[in-house]
């Protein structure tokens, strides 16, 4: 189910998928990181001045994301040939993902595609028993920041540690 901006809810069972990651045609996805959060943001497009400093933002956030055992996945319909350009140009360690055949087919699944063919700029947290924790629709030209993200670990830590 998607709210009503389209963007998958939370409480809803992750949708599972694999995107190339790298030129040598590994994929990554969340499925991958079992008992771990994960992080999907995405965004429209490569070297954007937003999207250059959404991402680069995050990548200086990664000490604190880390903190929380998290994996961050950037996805937008770009080549993963301009996702290397661009992560090199920007100093992007993690890993972005090229959800490109079929066209958007990942961003579509969870409601963050837009009518231009390209992904929203959009959150999704996925908690480790692979269900939504959060999810945000920013604008196009705004920036939706760590803030959310980290507020949403904050809880999930503290809810597995009142589980344990």
């Amino acid at each position: 189910m998607t709210d009503p901006n389209g963007l998958i809810r939370p409480g809803r069972p992750a949708p599972g998928f694999t995107l190339p990651a790298t030129p040598d045609g590994r994929e990554v996805g969340p499925g991958q990181f079992p008992g771990r959060p994960v992080v999907l943001a995405f965004y429209p497009a490569d070297f954007t001045p937003v999207c250059g400093d959404q991402m680069a933002l995050y990548q200086a956030a990664m000490p604190e994301l880390e903190r929380y055992d998290t994996v961050l996945l950037g996805i937008s319909v770009d080549s993963v040939d301009s996702h290397q350009a661009f992560a090199e140009s920007r100093g992007i360690r993690f890993p972005l993902l090229a959800d490109v055949e079929p066209k958007g087919e990942v961003a579509r699944r969870y409601g963050a595609y837009t009518p231009q063919e390209q992904a929203a700029r959009a959150l999704v947290v996925i908690d480790p028993a692979g269900t939504v924790a959060w999810s945000h629709l920013s604008p196009m030209d705004v920036n939706p920041g760590v803030d959310g993200i980290l507020d949403v670990l904050d809880r999930l830590d503290a809810d597995r540690q009142v589980a344990t």
